[in-house]
């Protein structure tokens, strides 16, 4: 007889693929949109200078791999969830809480959608709270990439975006981390550059 069973179906990937649909600050006007597929890029790039710097100057032994993939995956759950706005995530305590809940949830449905195990090796990725020095790194490197969207508003004249900068900028500058103070001050100016200000060597 014909073996007319279904092949198994995992579409984790599929979904992931999705992120590209899921725009970001849907409260604001933006110039230039951008999704969490380009924000998760930015994100993981600069995690993983983040990792660098602290490993060349200040005597680090991060894996700078490890935090880009951390930052791949950083917002994955947005993909059933959306891109809440900053404060209404932190509208009340109970609030932001049950988010986390509801974005933890998001991540296992995900895992749920590769063989059990692929899910067991990728489970890592998604949930790393306990790696404090890597939750720490992978979050500056979110505000620094959130900080560079406002500087880019910003250049095309948009002023929506200018107590963002100010509050991301701040925080950051804030930031005990040296390899952040190190972005801030030697790799961040670029950013507010046109293209033919930019030193092409």
């Amino acid at each position: 007889m014909e073996d007319t069973a279904k092949p198994e179906q995992y579409d984790f990937f599929a979904f992931l693929s999705r992120m590209r649909y899921i725009s970001r600050w849907g409260l604001m006007r933006n110039t230039v949109p951008e999704n969490i597929q380009e924000h998760s890029l930015d994100v993981a790039v600069i995690a993983h200078a983040l990792a660098m710097i602290r490993n060349t100057y200040f005597n680090g032994t991060i894996d700078p791999s490890r935090a880009a993939m951390y930052g791949i995956f950083h917002d994955t759950s947005e993909i059933f969830t959306g891109d809440m706005p900053t404060p209404v995530k932190h509208f009340n305590p109970d609030f932001k809480r049950s988010f986390h809940e509801l974005e933890d949830r998001a991540r296992r449905k995900l895992l749920a959608m590769l063989p059990p195990e692929l899910a067991r090796e990728y489970e890592p990725l998604f949930f790393y709270d306990d790696q404090e020095e890597y939750v720490r790194l992978v979050k500056a490197a979110d505000r620094i990439a959130a900080l560079t969207k406002c500087i880019e508003e910003g250049k095309s004249g948009n002023l929506e975006f200018r107590r963002a900068e100010i509050e991301h900028l701040e925080q950051l500058s804030a930031d005990t981390l040296p390899e952040v103070n190190y972005f801030l001050e030697k790799l961040l100016p670029g950013y507010r550059l046109s293209l033919d200000e930019l030193n092409l060597g």
